[in-house]
């Protein structure tokens, strides 16, 4: 009896997603485990697996969209048992061997064709000239981010508030401790978690981007779950690390580097994804000078890091080349006041510029 395979349950929210890829062709051979085919909905992709060894029987086409609990495919389990035919040793030795064909006897030389000829042979009609478009189907978690996107700005009250930190003293401090840090820790001493911690430390003081709107209720979060925005293949994606104010660096640099991983792999589940109050977007490792973030619905604010540049400035009345970086704060103006705002960017470039400060909860 065949086994079906079904489109698994990924959350409580999906009822429904595209069968990206399948991994397997009709009629291959699989075992227990294998990766049959991955499933994306809007907001994540996963890796189904074979339930039983057998054969593979495809139901549905790769790129159809599928209903949860979906039969997309039946294994058949017997014929994985089946052996391969064999031919006895003794028959096969008295069989004799396959007589080779005589050669054909050789034809007379083609009389060669004069170069001109092969002109009067070319095809007297042009090719169909190339399609200058392709029609394809957004994928659902890139119908997701559109509709996200759309919907923050038809419900928020955007605003954006710039300001520029310098980078010396954090490239200073980190330059001195990186043999050690990742000695000791098997990961990398990078600028984000600086920056996370400089958000949870402007968080704390600006309680009022840690809350949110719903409907006509304000909701104001106890939690510093700050969500770290990713691009992928697939679409931006922003997994949330939990209880920030409690992990220190080496603990956000492990975590950081576990979901960069699982992002690669296509690997993040749904629960990485929920429960963020606050993004992080860096723009800069693409080479982003200066951009306004759109607000991840339904946050109050999102921080915009951007490209570390050697710009001139002018510090104790002299004009000096620092390595600056323009950051931005988009934030509900329904709910964040302008001072508030500046209050929260000036916040964290004084806990970027005096980065020593950071360590001292450690």
């Amino acid at each position: 009896m065949n086994i079906e395979v079904k489109v698994p349950a990924v959350g409580e929210s999906i009822s429904s997603g595209v069968l990206s890829v399948w991994h397997k062709k009709e009629g291959d051979l699989v075992r227990k485990d294998d990766i049959l085919f991955t499933l994306e909905t809007d907001k994540v992709s996963q890796e189904v697996t074979a339930p039983e060894a057998g054969v593979v029987h495809v139901k549905v086409a790769e790129g159809d969209e599928v209903k949860i609990g979906q039969v997309v495919a039946e294994i058949e389990p017997s014929a994985a048992r089946q052996p391969a035919p064999e031919i006895p040793a003794a028959k096969a030795a008295s069989q004799p061997p396959a007589s080779t064909p005589p050669a054909p006897p050789p034809s007379p030389a083609a009389p060669a064709v004069p170069a001109a000829t092969f002109s009067s042979m070319a095809p007297s009609t042009p090719s169909a000239p190339e399609s200058r478009s392709v029609r394809k189907k957004l994928s659902p978690l890139r119908r997701k981010i559109a509709a996200q996107l759309v919907m923050a700005q038809h419900t928020a009250a955007i605003l954006t508030t710039f300001n520029e930190c310098d980078m010396t003293a954090i490239m200073a401090l980190r330059k001195d401790l990186q043999e050690k840090f990742t000695e000791k820790h098997g990961v990398k001493l990078g600028f984000m978690s600086f920056f996370i911690k400089a958000v949870v430390d402007a968080l704390q003081a600006i309680p009022a981007i840690n809350s949110r709107i719903d409907g006509d209720d304000l909701i104001l979060n106890n939690t510093f779950d700050i969500g770290v925005a990713v691009g992928t293949e697939r679409g931006l994606i922003v997994p949330v690390l939990r209880d920030c104010e409690k992990m220190s660096f080496a603990e956000i640099e492990n975590k950081l580097a576990h979901y960069a991983v699982k992002a690669r792999e296509g690997k993040v589940s749904l629960d990485d994804l929920q429960g963020g109050i606050f993004t992080i977007s860096n723009g800069g490792i693409y080479g982003s000078l200066l951009s306004t973030p759109i607000l991840n619905p339904p946050q109050s604010g999102i921080l915009g890091m951007h490209k570390i540049q050697e710009r001139p400035v002018v510090l104790d009345g002299r004009i000096v080349a620092r390595p600056m970086m323009y950051l931005a704060l988009s934030y509900d103006h329904r709910l964040v006041d302008g001072k508030e705002a500046v209050t929260f960017l000036i916040r964290v470039k004084d806990c970027i510029e005096n980065p020593v400060r950071l360590f001292l909860d450690q």
